[in-house]
């Protein structure tokens, strides 16, 4: 056994080389455009839901109940036809995701943000030509088929091409164009609903094509990840031209030898979504797959983006004035994420998540207390209080933006290791359409039921998911992708389920001894037989200096069992 003291784990990633290239920059903005879709599509439906051309078209009842006096204000937008427009989508990108996992793992990241595009652009047309309901939703449908590859290809292919330092940073880029577009969609709402034709929906459904066209052509162009060439059998020497390009410095190959570490089980990559459910050692990788999509959606803030412009025309609001409310709020979530990004890598992801939710818990509590006791079942609030109400909506906004917004889909992109990472990409998508879906259908009837207590509701799900980050949840930063998976071995709770020595690895990490032990395994060159040489290999594996590594062995038969004579590499 031999046991190596280092001075802290966070060294570990420094060992890469590597800078943010313009060609990695280029590459990422490019993709994001997966991420501006799925925000636009978000943004768009709470405000065409809410203008009065596309509601008397398509939803006559709904208009007649929004413009009468004898239906609660809690319940004057409660049509099960109306969420079907909104949840349509999410089913579609549900029913998606499964099959956009393989085409991600078999084909790569670029293929599935061509079909992406592609789909996007054929649910706009039709969505914005619409004549009938059918065609309204046969749009929606065609968007998710859309989102459910992009969403699945788009935080992959952020986080492998991001530099290990910055990863955060950027793969909180899609959470940032994920509101880049649900603001372009709040002020499209906002203009097209002064077409005093009544047309302007139309308008807002057929400019998703914008970012839809410039995803299916930029990936056209794009690089695939070094990751999934690797993962697709290419030759490592192309590979690492590769990837000598995205980091822009020849010294790569640890980084390569950790990628090719890592797909030494591509063999069973194909059937990743089995050895995630049935193997113990993926099991905290699973569970943040589901939880952390799960704990996303209930803290409510699809309720607020799908809705808000019908909440507030719920408070009295005009059609004008809550879309422009919607804007502002929107803007200021756009620009909480920027925060994100500056932040995550340097305080990390636990910290955003905590401070994060609560947050939002005390905008929650406060929205639900002033709805409860200022909005009645008929009547309005007065304009001081209505004007309070947006502003914690904002705060509310602001504190999803920059830990849960970004955070939800960056954790679960970096946990999972290489060979099950595209299915256990899919599960996270799929959690989020179907908890998405969810929120989407039941959100106007549960606030028709429940009244302002629906805010209580979601205040009690954000001490929930807060509870869970601070037990459950390691810290990630700076580590690079292919060494996230050793964190498990060091937690308190999940390294009972981590079965390292089934990867090859049998490493235990103790923070409070700063050391590591680690057991060897050998490969054949007898010209190297000495403690010292080993320790020496050992020390440089890890990433530390061969003087702050201490060999330690308990016999000469020890030493034999381990064939020091054939010794080569230690494998983590």
């Amino acid at each position: 056994m031999a046991v190596g003291t280092v001075p802290d784990s966070q060294d570990l990633p420094r060992r890469y080389g590597g800078r943010v290239t313009t060609f990695v920059v280029l590459s990422c903005i490019t993709a994001g455009m997966g991420g501006v879709i799925f925000g636009y599509d978000i943004g768009v439906s709470g405000g065409v839901t809410s203008m009065d051309g596309f509601l008397s078209m398509f939803f006559p009842e709904v208009y007649r109940r929004m413009k009468g006096t004898s239906v609660s204000n809690y319940c004057k937008f409660d049509s099960e036809l109306l969420t079907a427009f909104t949840s349509s989508l999410y089913i579609a990108g549900l029913l998606t995701t499964f099959l956009a996992s393989s085409v991600t793992a078999r084909c790569g990241r670029r293929p599935s943000m061509v079909i992406a595009g592609s789909a996007i652009l054929a649910g706009s047309a039709i969505g914005g030509t619409a004549v009938n309901v059918s065609m309204v939703i046969l749009g929606r449908v065609l968007l998710g088929v859309g989102l459910g590859f992009g969403n699945q290809a788009v935080p992959l292919y952020l986080s492998e091409m991001a530099p290990p330092l910055h990863r955060g940073a950027f793969s909180n880029g899609f959470q940032l164009c994920v509101g880049i577009g649900a603001v372009t969609a709040r002020l499209t709402n906002f203009f097209t609903q002064k077409i005093r034709q009544g047309w302007g929906w139309r308008v807002s459904l057929a400019v998703a094509a914008v970012p839809g066209g410039l995803l299916t052509l930029g990936a056209l162009f794009l690089p695939e990840t070094p990751n999934s060439l690797l993962q697709q059998g290419r030759d490592k020497r192309r590979v690492r031209v590769l990837l000598t390009r995205i980091r822009g410095v020849s010294g790569v190959d640890d980084e390569l030898e950790d990628i090719v570490a890592a797909n030494s089980d591509k063999a069973n990559s194909s059937r990743g979504l089995q050895m995630i459910v049935t193997q113990r050692q993926y099991r905290p990788q699973l569970v943040m797959a589901v939880m952390i999509p799960f704990f996303q959606q209930v803290t409510g803030i699809n309720a607020i983006s799908f809705y808000a412009p019908v909440l507030l025309r719920t408070i009295g609001m005009g059609e004008s004035a809550s879309l422009l409310s919607v804007v502002v709020t929107g803007l200021v979530g756009t620009s909480s994420t920027f925060v994100s990004m500056f932040l995550v890598d340097r305080f990390g992801r636990r910290t955003l998540f905590l401070v994060g939710g609560a947050q939002m818990l005390v905008s929650q509590l406060m929205i639900g207390g002033i709805m409860a006791t200022q909005l009645g079942d008929h009547g309005q609030v007065s304009k001081t209080c209505a004007l309070v109400l947006i502003f914690l909506i904002a705060v509310y906004v602001a504190g999803f933006a920059w830990s849960w917004g970004p955070l939800g889909w960056l954790v679960p992109s970096e946990v999972f290791p290489l060979e099950v990472r595209s299915a256990g990409q899919s599960i996270t998508v799929a959690v989020n359409f179907l908890m998405t879906t969810a929120v989407a259908q039941l959100f106007l009837a549960t606030l028709c039921r429940m009244r302002a207590g629906i805010f209580f509701f979601f205040a009690a799900w954000l001490v929930a998911m807060t509870a869970f980050v601070y037990l459950l949840l390691p810290e990630t930063k700076g580590l690079p992708i292919e060494q996230v998976r050793r964190l498990w071995a060091q937690h308190w709770f999940w390294r009972r389920f981590v079965d390292t020595a089934s990867n090859g690895e049998q490493a235990r990490f103790d923070n409070s001894k700063q050391s590591i032990t680690v057991d060897v395994v050998v490969e054949a060159d007898p010209k190297r037989e000495t403690k010292t040489r080993m320790r020496g290999h050992l020390a440089q594996e890890l990433g530390f200096s061969s003087d702050d590594c201490v060999l330690d062995l308990d016999s000469n038969e020890e030493i034999e069992s381990f064939d020091l004579s054939a010794y080569t590499t230690i494998k983590l």
